[in-house]
């Protein structure tokens, strides 16, 4: 990368001063959200990993520089686009849409100030920025999602011989009688496993499909994995009750599921043709 002197940056340290101080009631809104959202706890990671990549991406790849006087019209027309909806959105107190837009935002600053090239280069790291944002549609399938995890479930444990009946979302065992709710959906392993999957699929170098394929794979992987650690539970409730099933294993079960999926990460890549890690963007 060239050496740049501190005085030619005074256009993007500007850029983005004004850039925080606009967005900052979306921040705030983005942090609470991080806190007391299960759904998206994760999303506190997505900014420095973003951070990380751009940064690791300027230190690597030759093509990425930035060199005063490479502003772009087109960045300015996007900027300008994205503040007025993101205005709008925060006169509408739709806060999951102003994020969208000052993300946009971010992207036509780096296209202005530094040029089309930048703005490619960092394209990823910008664009992974909108993993962190909370989308109110996910509370519509929580249930249906809750429901199919319990049907199933029941019909894995009905099928190894377990007593059980299941009505909706109830499930009745001999000694206990049970409800699969919208922590038991699954959503918020998905939206975590999505979220490093795409992060793999940049990191690592293959085709195009395979990239695909293994973020297309994160929806039954993390299914599966939510239909198992219900099935288990049931038998967990079924021996010692249901505040055992409830309480300690439904707590800490879900940890474990997920880290047995992490572990298929590994020879699913393999197996996809995936090779090391690009060396322009780590």
């Amino acid at each position: 990368m060239a050496q740049i002197s501190w005085r030619s940056l005074w256009l993007p340290v500007m850029a983005m001063a004004g850039y925080v101080v606009i967005t900052w009631p979306v921040w705030q809104w983005l942090w609470f959200e991080w806190m007391s959202n299960e759904y998206y706890s994760h999303g506190l990671l997505i900014l420095p990993v973003a951070l990380f990549l751009a940064v690791q991406r300027f230190r690597n790849d030759e093509m990425l520089t930035y060199l005063p006087g490479q502003t772009s019209l087109a960045g300015v027309a996007l900027f300008g686009a994205t503040l007025a909806f993101y205005v709008y959105a925060l006169q509408q107190r739709a806060y999951y849409l102003a994020a969208f837009a000052m993300i946009g935002m971010l992207a036509g600053i780096v296209w202005a100030v530094a040029g089309g090239g930048a703005a490619r280069r960092l394209a990823f790291p910008i664009a992974y920025l909108t993993l962190m944002v909370p989308i109110p549609l996910l509370d519509r399938i929580t249930l249906p999602l809750a429901l199919f995890t319990g049907y199933c479930s029941g019909a894995i444990v009905q099928f190894l011989g377990l007593d059980v009946t299941i009505s909706g979302n109830a499930v009745t065992l001999p000694n206990a009688d049970l409800v699969i709710g919208a922590q038991c959906s699954g959503v918020n392993s998905l939206i975590t496993l999505v979220a490093l999957l795409v992060l793999v699929a940049y990191l690592l170098d293959g085709p195009v499909w395979a990239r695909i394929l293994l973020v297309g794979l994160a929806f039954p992987l993390a299914l599966i994995g939510n239909i198992l650690r219900v099935a288990t539970l049931l038998f967990v409730a079924r021996a010692w009750g249901a505040e055992a099933g409830f309480s300690f294993y439904h707590d800490y079960s879900g940890i474990l599921f997920f880290v047995a999926v992490l572990a298929l990460i590994a020879p699913l890549t393999r197996a996809l043709r995936f090779g090391s890690f690009r060396p322009e963007v780590i």
